[in-house]
């Protein structure tokens, strides 16, 4: 019998490359289309053995016909774009460790006039329904079992320092894929995995000191009394807000104190585990999507990876 075919769009950035890996070790083909086709490469240049296991395919997301004929045969597919700042310039700074280039990006003054080169609604958004329609249209493999869609979305823990639109544009994928499988269901499951801040020790240096502190915030929180902690989270939901997907900045401010980090590892690990599980579908948040790849939680220890990384 032929191996299942995962199709990783973005399979060669950060998170999708990490899927990828992840995909190879459970013994399935894997497809990355990316807008330049090229293979996965480290910081440091790099091209990694298992990169030669992959199909590196070209096609922009926001246009089908340039990548629809990949998705024909495909058990599933993993879509990972998605820009957290409309300024590309942090995406480099992050992968060089160039903390100077990464606060310009964050805080420096752009000019009102000039139009960012890319949007939150056409790459988190427009990018992703486009995808998971050609999914649809596309040919099934002879296996009958329910086409996963995995979207990798993300927990509300950015703002204020990140614009509303990153999350709002993200719900409204959400939304979008939902729609288009609800005539679908037994042909089709979407999943939405929300992970807040994931980080790489070595190949993302300068999210160590972010995961560290909020590893240690999340842990002292996750140890106080379920009633302290459940006033605590009442009084911050009451703050004022703008819109149910977007409330106070506070309320993100005490999501991104409360959600563990997660390594980049374990993010692929449960998108992986969420396409290959048909039982898996809806909302991962970071708790179900750390039981997807085996932690539990004990008293005396915290959080524990029984799979590891």
């Amino acid at each position: 019998m032929a191996l299942p075919r995962l199709v990783v769009v973005g399979g060669n950035g950060f998170i999708g490359s990490a899927i990828c890996r992840s995909a190879l070790a459970q013994g399935m083909q894997v497809t990355s289309v990316s807008s330049s086709g090229r293979p996965y490469q480290t910081p440091r240049g790099h091209t990694p053995p298992w990169t030669e296991k992959v199909d590196w395919q070209t096609g922009d997301a926001l246009k089908p016909d340039t990548f629809a004929r990949h998705l024909d045969g495909a058990a599933g597919v993993v879509h990972t774009l998605g820009i957290l700042l409309e300024d590309q310039e942090y995406k480099r700074a992050v992968r060089d460790a160039d903390a100077p280039a990464l606060l310009r990006a964050f805080f420096a003054d752009r000019n009102p006039l000039a139009p960012p080169t890319t949007t939150y609604e056409a790459i988190n958004r427009d990018a992703a329904l486009r995808v998971c329609a050609a999914f649809l249209d596309s040919a099934p493999p002879s296996s009958a079992a329910r086409r996963p869609f995995v979207f990798i979305s993300a927990a509300d823990v950015f703002r204020p320092w990140i614009s509303a639109r990153y999350v709002q544009t993200k719900r409204a994928a959400e939304r979008g894929i939902a729609q288009l499988f609800a005539p679908h269901p037994d042909r089709f499951r979407g999943v939405f995995l929300r992970p807040g801040l994931v980080y790489h020790a070595h190949h993302r240096p300068l999210t160590t000191p972010a995961a560290a502190l909020l590893d240690l915030t999340s842990t002292v929180h996750a140890a106080l009394p379920d009633v302290l902690r459940g006033s605590l989270r009442a009084a911050v939901n009451q703050l004022p807000g703008r819109a149910e997907e977007t409330p106070s900045p506070a309320v993100s401010v005490a999501n991104a104190l409360t959600t563990p980090p997660m390594h980049v590892d374990h993010v692929a690990n449960a998108a992986v585990a969420a396409c290959l599980n048909p039982e898996i579908h809806g909302v991962l948040e970071v708790k179900q999507m750390r039981e997807t790849v085996g932690w539990r939680r004990s008293s005396a220890e915290g959080d524990v990876s029984v799979q590891g990384v």
